[in-house]
């Protein structure tokens, strides 16, 4: 496992770049074993899925992970970022913690698995360009969509400590683009500032967020128990002289099962008409456009799922938690019916940080919960 974890962050899979380097290198361990494997190009051929089953069968247990990693720019990292550092118990490298670390575990598993005598199968599903929105995994999910037959269930690796989670909130990325009328800053009383209309969005947004925190529905497994609503960029302008005409904003809606996200985005254009509808006389140009950019769907698998308590058994777990980060597993489960939970090694805390880490007693601990799951798989589940 160790040697393959060093191969695998020695790729820079950051999003923004070709994975297929990695993917083949994946292929060819695996195929080498006897497993079958195929790989899912991207229209351009520089990133892939790849999808691997060993063992007779239908159904089965599906091991997910995905291969992209955040950058490391303007990060000051002690050590090299794409190559493994071994110190005091840690083994360091961008996508140690999310999630090179299960993806190695994962692979090491399919070769186990390959020699064992499986009554049930196992399959591996690795992705690219998670990190922008789970856009890569959607064509690995057509494919399986098209499928006669689908796995059992899901174990998704995101970090969790070796904790069983049963749970994340749905994010939906959303754009406001707003249009005012350019002029002279020494006449900007004449002009429309898109900037400044940006800023009352931005407002409307803050003052949604503040009700939904208030009295909206809440979920005391999570640290932040209501749904969220954060702007994270907002552009705009050429230069101080110039009273702009564009603007862009770009914010992020996290919501809870149950939460009225079409409803809360309805909300907000009507505060963006209600901000422009009161200038148009004056400029009739003047708009606030809200577009969805990509989503992603929330994972609520109930604690008492079959899945659940499977994979409780594999690790020896109590208890259930639910995250706070996304994951592709919503994409499993809805679009597909496949139940799922997430368990892997490592703490999200480390991940997307400069000096991003994972504990070797992490990593033996999920080695030692999929060996479990061969050993299930072996015995007939």
């Amino acid at each position: 496992m160790r040697e393959i974890l060093e191969r695998l962050l020695a790729f820079d899979t950051v999003s923004s770049r070709p994975n297929m380097a990695l993917m083949v290198y994946v292929r060819d361990l695996l195929e080498g074993a006897g497993i079958a494997v195929t790989l899912i190009p991207d229209a351009g051929g520089g990133k892939a899925n790849l999808y691997a089953s060993v063992g007779p069968g239908d159904g089965g247990v599906m091991l997910s992970g995905h291969t992209d990693v955040v950058p490391v720019d303007g990060q000051a990292w002690t050590v090299p970022p794409f190559a493994l550092t071994e110190a005091e118990g840690r083994l360091y490298g961008r996508g140690a913690a999310d999630m090179k670390g299960f993806v190695a575990c994962a692979v090491e598993a399919m070769l186990l698995a390959s020699a064992r005598p499986l009554k049930v199968p196992l399959h591996l599903a690795l992705s690219y360009d998670e990190e922008i929105g789970c856009m890569g995994v959607r064509s690995l999910i057509d494919m399986q969509a098209a499928a006669p037959i689908r796995p059992r269930m899901c174990i998704v690796g995101e970090p969790t400590g070796m904790q069983v989670a049963t749970g994340h909130k749905g994010k939906v990325a959303l754009r406001a683009t707003c249009t005012g009328r350019e002029g002279h800053s020494a006449l900007a009383p004449l002009a429309l500032n898109a900037l400044h209309l940006a800023g009352d969005f931005l407002g409307a947004v803050r003052g949604l967020q503040a009700e939904v925190a208030a009295t909206g529905l809440r979920d005391g497994d999570y640290d932040v128990p209501y749904t969220t609503l954060h702007v994270g960029k907002m552009s705009g302008g050429v230069q101080v002289n110039i009273v702009p005409n564009h603007a862009t904003l770009d914010f992020e809606i996290r919501s809870l099962a149950g939460e009225d996200v079409a409803g809360l985005i309805s909300r907000l254009k009507a505060a963006a008409e209600g901000i422009v509808a009161p200038l148009r006389a004056d400029f009739p140009e003047a708009a606030i456009k809200v577009e969805r950019l990509w989503d992603y769907p929330g994972l609520g698998t109930p604690s008492d799922a079959g899945v659940v308590n499977f994979v409780k058994g594999l690790t020896g777990a109590n208890g259930t938690i639910k995250v706070a980060f996304g994951t592709e597993g919503g994409l499993f489960d809805q679009r597909l019916g496949i139940p799922t939970v997430i368990c892997g090694p490592g703490s999200m805390a480390q991940g997307h940080k400069p000096d991003e880490f994972v504990t070797v007693e992490q990593l033996e601990r999920c080695q030692a919960m999929l060996g479990a799951l061969v050993g299930r798989l072996e015995a007939g589940f």
